[in-house]
């Protein structure tokens, strides 16, 4: 049971429902873990590429001239909060975006920030940056 709001300001059924969501806690800090991934510009940068093809480690390092060791460093944390998945070919393995609701808000959360056209909605082979931002 919640206490009374200090000031009552016609609050109904619907207040109630508020107060009851924010009382779970362990929800909000599941965002927020999610959220903490995507607060390194490596890792936004990998995942916007995972979002766009699979791509094993050498080949994501090459993209974005970094090392393999760095890469996969950024790798894991991205992997443990279910952002990317990951299969095995032999020795290779591919990184890929998870398939899920949360990786693709996020997807569309960096291109909406960054005016970026997604590859696969405007069936070009590059990006292209619009609007205000574009060089």
């Amino acid at each position: 049971m919640h206490k009374e709001l200090p000031h009552y300001h016609g609050e109904g059924q619907e207040t109630l429902l508020i107060r009851e969501q924010l009382s779970h806690v362990d929800d909000f800090q599941t965002v927020a873990d999610i959220l903490k991934q995507l607060s390194d510009t490596t890792r936004i940068r990998i995942f916007w590429l995972l979002c766009h093809c699979e791509e094993c480690v050498l080949n994501i390092s090459a993209m974005l001239e970094m090392s393999s060791p760095a890469v996969s460093h950024h790798l894991r944390p991205l992997k443990n909060s279910g952002l990317i998945v990951c299969r095995r070919e032999g020795k290779e393995v591919y990184y890929r975006a998870a398939d899920t609701s949360q990786s693709r808000l996020l997807h569309q959360i960096i291109e909406q920030v960054m005016e970026i056209t997604c590859l696969n909605q405007k069936g070009t082979s590059h990006g292209k940056r619009t609007g205000k931002n574009q060089k």
